[in-house]
């Protein structure tokens, strides 16, 4: 199937339209760009992670180790709290 090329959104409440655009300017993007990145957030897709597996080469070994190696770094010194 092929994906839909356009959706169109009729008559958004006032104030729904009002804090999407102020959402967008504050941000610093375009209205379409707040709307889709809003859209993904509520439907669960997240698009950077998606982009990013093309360049994903760890492994579950590589995660558990790279988590033990900062492990150490986690640690709270106690002495130091006193």
């Amino acid at each position: 199937m092929d994906e839909p090329k356009q959706i169109t959104l009729r008559h958004p409440p006032p104030d729904l339209a009002r804090r999407l655009k102020g959402l967008a300017q504050a941000q610093g993007k375009s209205l379409n760009a707040t709307i889709l990145e809003l859209l993904e957030d509520a439907v669960g897709v997240d698009a950077r992670r998606e982009r990013l597996k093309r360049w994903a080469t760890w492994d579950a070994n590589d995660a558990r180790e790279f988590d033990e190696a900062l492990r150490a770094q986690r640690v709270v010194d106690a002495d130091l709290w006193r």
